[in-house]
This record gives C-alpha cells, structure tokens and sequence, in this order.
C-alpha cells in the first residue's frame, strides 16, 4: 500500500525525522526502513503456509522454513514495488523521504504532491507495473522448474508474491496506488485536485466495507459459514483502509486551504527595538505602533531575535521597567526569513523545509512586513483561523 506523505503545518518534519524502525539500507539512495510488525505478519505466515508447504513437498521442519522465506519475498516484492515509486517520483524532481515497510505493506513517503495528473498517474502506476512485470517473469521461469521442488515452490512464491501485491494495490481507494490513479483521472477531468481526492478517499470506504463483506459472501456461496481467521483478517486490513481513506479525506481538506496561505496576510505586525530597551518601553513603543511582536535588533539595526510571549508575561510589572528584551527574546537563525510574497504551496514548502517558531517576514527591499508564527499557519490549515491569534 502506497501513499505520499501529506504535510499539514511547519511542524510535520520535526516528527518525521523520528526513526520509524530498523534501517535496512539506502537503495537508489532511499532509506528504506522495516518496523518491529512486520514480525507479526512473518510468524503468522510461517506457521498457516508452512503447513502448505509440507503437505507439497514433505520437507519436515524445513517447510516452515521455506514459509519463512515466503514472507520475507513478499516483503520484498512490496519493498521493489515501493522503490518504483521512489525512483520515479525522484526522476519527476519530487523529494522522497524515505520507504517504511510496516504489519500490512509499505509506504514511500514523498515530499511534495506531483504538480500534474499526469505525474501522479505515473508514480503511482509505476509500483504495481513493476509488481506485474515481476510476477510475469517468475511465472515464466516457473514452467522450467519441477513445481514439487524447492526452486519450484520459490518461483511459484515469487510469482504470487507479486501478483497479489500489484493486484491488490490496482483497487480504486485510497490509500491503495488504484485510488492515487483514480484520485489522477477525476483531477484530469475536473481540473481540481481536491474532487480527486474526495473522489478518491470515499472510493477507499467503499473497498473497506467490500473487505468486510467479502469472507461472508464466499461463505454463503459456499453453502457454509466463515472461518474465524478469514474474518478477524478482514476486519483488520477493512480497518486500515478504513482509516487511510478517513486520513486522505482529512488531508484533502487540509490541502484545500493551501492556496490561501499568504505570507503578507497571515505576519502579525511587529516593532523593531534595540536589544538593551526595557521590557515596558518595548511595551509601550509597540502599542503607539499598534504592533503584536516585538524584534529586537542588534547595534547595526539587524534584527537578531524575537521576544517570546510567554517569557515576556512572566516578567512582573515592577520588573518590567528594567529588565531588557534581549533577556526574553528567543534567538533567530539563517532560516528565520520568508518572503512577503510567499503564497499558497511555496509558502508552505518553505517553512516545512525549515520548522521554526516564527519567521521574519520580509518584503523586497528588505524591510520589515511583520513576524509569521508557525501557529497561525497551522491554525489555517486545520481551519481554526483566529485561534492563534492572540
């Protein structure tokens, strides 16, 4: 299952960073990772197809063996389909975090949305076109091998290892590659982004109650009852789908709010003072300016820091007089200056490139417009506009 990583505020990154399990190397330079569940799914696929694999080949204790190495070339396929991905988005010039490898599939995190449908076609169709190739190929190769054989019974793994992978991943809904492209095809024909991934998203829904359904109908058809195992496994990967879906929703509605982001709108106006001022003249010289923030500036003029909020309340009224805004001001950095004319996605691309607090936000000639708090931003993007204002 494979899906690009939606950014939602400046902060994302900072939580992205975190190592999301073990490091298994950096193809094509990707850091591809496997998490601690995958352990999950390789015991319970050794032990239910080990049983197969002996009543097939009669190879004793060797057969969970051989199951073992079924569930690490299924792991592999979804890890070659996810690479495909990668490799594509990276050709298109899209940023690819890294691959994580998780209980029910893969995931290739990607930085940035592709800029046209037809882009987002392609990584998208890229995955489960190499899945096809794949399974094609070891299904070819199957027919020259004695299938009551190890090298047989590996061919016929691989082959169904991608088959079900790229198959699988071909279903309309998100969060599977089938709704990517169906979210591509309704974006060409409407010419909105959005109605692609509502579109999309609900396409998800629907697969998930069909997951739900599916071991019944089999059941019935069959004249019999659902087994236990066919039921509980429905209902985990119907749940998983289930909340994809429900989180492409959520993005979607997010990323609609992305064209609305203006650097020049969303800056608190601010005063610039020299570090040495006190506190309550800094106070006052920001209320005849009718300025929210306060930028204390070095000898030269140069800003240098901002005075943070909650240090400056927590000054009392009789020390106001004497204490300097340098005192509770919270330093700037090389990456604390945005443009005014920032707008919707190159806004947002910038402050998740560098996660702050707060920028300077300034115009052409280099002068002050006012100070963007990474707060504001993110109070946009969840639709709470005025919370973080004040």
């Amino acid at each position: 299952m494979s899906r690009g990583s939606d950014r939602t505020g400046p902060g994302t990154d900072e939580r992205a960073r975190k190592s999301p399990g073990l490091l298994l190397g950096r193809p094509f330079g990707v850091p591809v990772y496997v998490t601690s569940s995958w352990w999950i799914v390789a015991v319970l696929i050794t032990l239910v197809y080990g049983g197969i694999v002996q009543s097939r080949l009669a190879l004793g204790p060797s057969a969970y063996l051989l199951a073992f190495v079924f569930a690490v070339l299924l792991y592999a396929s979804v890890l070659v389909h996810e690479l495909a991905h990668s490799v594509v988005a990276r050709r298109y010039g899209l940023p690819v975090r890294r691959i994580v490898l998780y209980v029910l599939g893969g995931v290739s995190e990607i930085d940035r949305e592709a800029p046209t449908p037809g882009r987002e076609f392609w990584i998208a169709f890229s995955g489960p076109l190499l899945s096809l190739v794949l399974a094609a190929g070891a299904f070819a190769l199957s027919f020259f091998a004695d299938p009551f054989s190890v090298t047989g019974e590996l061919l016929f793994q691989l082959w169904i290892a991608n088959l079900l992978v790229g198959v699988f991943n071909l279903l309309p809904g998100l969060p599977l590659d089938g709704g990517r492209l169906l979210g591509a095809g309704v974006w060409k024909l409407t010419g909105r982004r959005h109605t692609g991934s509502v579109v999309a998203a609900w396409g998800g829904r629907v697969l998930a109650l069909g997951v739900v359904a599916l071991p019944f109908l089999f059941a019935w058809s069959a004249g019999s009852t659902p087994g236990p195992w066919a039921v509980v496994w429905g209902l985990v990967l119907a749940g998983f789908m289930w909340m994809g879906a429900s989180e492409a929703l959520r993005n979607a509605r997010v990323r609609a709010r992305v064209p609305g982001l203006r650097a020049r709108a969303l800056a608190r106006p601010a005063v610039a003072v020299p570090a040495d001022l006190p506190l309550a003249q800094a106070d006052l010289r920001a209320r005849e300016a009718g300025a929210e923030v306060v930028v204390v500036t070095d000898g030269e003029g140069t800003p240098v820091s901002v005075v943070h909020p909650a240090a400056a309340e927590a000054i009392s009224r009789a020390r106001r007089a004497w204490v300097p805004v340098s005192d509770v001001a919270r330093a700037l950095t090389e990456h604390s200056t945005v443009s005014a004319d920032l707008v919707g996605e190159e806004l947002l691309t910038e402050l998740t490139r560098y996660p702050l607090p707060e920028y300077l936000v300034v115009e052409a000639d280099g002068a002050l417009s006012g100070v963007l708090r990474a707060s504001d931003v993110n109070a946009v993007m969840s639709g709470r506009a005025g919370d973080g204002r004040g």
